[in-house]
């Protein structure tokens, strides 16, 4: 029981460090990447929507996110907020 708190908080230290939701992975976003780019990135986005060839993704969470337009495949716009 003693070894079971130890390993749970590393694990869940491990998942909160690799959050791709940073100031840093939002400064290497650039308009016309493509969307596979941007996933290798960021991952998959948690929610899109889009119409007529546009689209729009957001990843993250409700305070912290990055949003991205994109045109066809590629990124037209960007903003993120809450990023650290």
């Amino acid at each position: 029981m003693s070894l079971r708190f130890p390993a749970l908080l590393a694990g869940l230290l491990m998942l909160t460090g690799c959050n791709p939701v940073t100031q840093e992975n939002f400064a290497k976003l650039e308009a016309g990447m493509s969307r596979q780019q941007v996933e290798e990135l960021l991952g998959k986005p948690g929610e899109c929507a889009g119409a007529l060839g546009m689209s729009s993704c957001t990843w993250g969470q409700k305070n912290r996110f990055i949003s991205i337009q994109f045109a066809g495949d590629k990124v037209m716009m960007f903003s993120g907020q809450g990023l650290k």
